[in-house]
């Protein structure tokens, strides 16, 4: 049998893994080795074996994602992101959808000081959606904002899939993380002119809130300025290259503590809650970055992805053909997955297929992450649309659907900008070099 089927073979052997249960983690670091061992002498496969594990525990460049995680525990477990959603709505609650607007900044702001976009969108939701509903906006419009805002902290960094992205392809997470700060303010300003266009023209989907004095809103500042202290001094040091992506992560992680200690908000019992949810869900990505590293060596060995490029060639379409194909895969695995499973599904295969066809990889990593989170939006899965439900069971899930079909559309015009003017992503990286 040649490579290249044992290649084949391995993939359709994952999905039956996956299918029966099996973590993606585990299922791909099975499927990796064995493929492995059919392909190389069974050392070299032992080796791999060894090496995996190893390289990625002892990464200095992977301990940036378990220090952005604890700055975010530490946030989420002392209670500080609530404060962005309060000072938002001071901000935009007299115009029409202000509350939303407000929603959509408070999740671009607390996206810059932590990794998860499903935390921005509860730490949010609990205060956001109970605060629309008692100002007479529509349940699902409500919903909807909270669950397509979540989807920002992609973009923004911190960003976890940027972080995988970069350990398993190798490319530079500060670059990454730069890159997706203009698209961010993109996605954001897309998001708060549509709900603009939508409540002036059925304004009861979001009535104007009271009238706030410039002196107030200001004074409001006072609530949150730490915060944007703290993602200025990570980001901003990471930016003009005073700190590498991992101290970055640590300066993020200690100023997160130390204005839990300014806030008299850190207990010992919350420092606890917070270091053990880093450790947990550290832990469940190494896991999960070891089976995709052995999955990657296995893809390597086949040749899959050099017979991919041959086929796609002999299609005779332009390289910005292949990506728009590659950009509606993404949506549809989106649709039917969970991100990470689609993400480390697709790199070791599309990866050397963007690269061969001369596309930056800097570009296509925070395009991924993009198309990633769109994904949690998407029906039928949207597993941002099922946490939000959650949070009020009082909306039908249906309804959170249609509350979020808007910023789907807005998903898609955003989505074309960056691929049909790459330096809306490039601009910033390029500065670092």
């Amino acid at each position: 049998m040649s490579s290249e089927s044992i290649g084949v073979y391995g993939f359709l052997v994952l999905f039956i893994l996956m299918a029966a249960g099996l973590p993606i983690g585990v299922a791909m670091g099975i499927v990796g080795f064995f493929g492995l061992m059919l392909i190389l002498p069974a050392q070299a496969a032992f080796a791999k074996m060894a090496i995996a594990p190893f390289e990625l525990v002892s990464s200095y460049a992977f301990a940036t994602l378990p220090l952005f995680l604890l700055m975010g525990h530490v946030l989420l477990a002392t209670g500080q992101g609530g404060n962005l959603f309060t000072v938002a709505k001071k901000w935009f609650g007299r115009v029409p959808g202000g509350l939303a607007m407000a929603t959509v900044a408070g999740c671009a702001a607390f996206g810059a000081v932590c990794a998860s976009s499903i935390a921005t969108a509860v730490t949010l939701g609990l205060v956001a959606i109970p605060e629309m509903k008692k100002a007479g906006y529509d349940g699902g419009f409500a919903n909807g904002t909270v669950a397509a805002g979540g989807t920002i902290g992609s973009l923004i960094p911190p960003s976890g899939f940027m972080i995988i992205y970069g350990i398993l392809t190798e490319n530079s997470i500060a670059k990454l993380f730069v890159g997706g700060i203009i698209p961010g303010i993109i996605v954001s300003l897309s998001y708060i002119l549509i709900i603009g266009l939508r409540c002036f023209k059925k304004p009861e989907l979001g009535p104007p809130g009271e009238k706030v004095s410039i002196k107030e809103k200001i004074k409001t500042l006072r609530d949150i300025w730490e915060l944007f202290l703290l993602g200025g001094v990570s980001i901003g040091g990471l930016i003009v290259g005073i700190f590498t992506s991992t101290e970055a992560g640590a300066a993020g992680a200690l100023g997160a503590f130390l204005s839990a200690i300014v806030r008299q908000k850190l207990t010992w019992e919350k420092t606890k809650e917070a270091v053990l949810e880093t450790m947990k869900t550290a832990g469940m990505i190494y896991g999960v970055l070891i089976g995709a590293t052995l999955f990657n060596y296995f893809m390597a060995a086949s040749n899959l992805p050099e017979h991919l490029f041959n086929w796609v060639s002999g299609f005779k379409l332009s390289p910005m053909g292949v990506m728009t194909i590659l950009v509606i895969i993404y949506i549809i695995m989106g649709a039917l997955m969970d991100e990470t499973s689609t993400q480390l599904l697709t790199i070791p295969i599309f990866y050397p297929l963007i690269l061969k066809l001369g596309f930056d990889p800097i570009w296509f990593g925070v395009l991924q992450a993009r198309l990633l989170q769109i994904g949690m939006i998407a029906p039928p899965v949207g597993i941002n649309v099922f946490v939000i439900a959650g949070l009020d069971k009082t909306v039908p899930m249906q309804a959170v659907y249609r509350g979020v079909l808007q910023f789907l559309f807005m998903d898609l015009i955003t989505m074309a900008i960056f691929m049909i003017w790459p330096q809306t992503i490039l601009w910033l990286p390029n500065l670092l070099r």
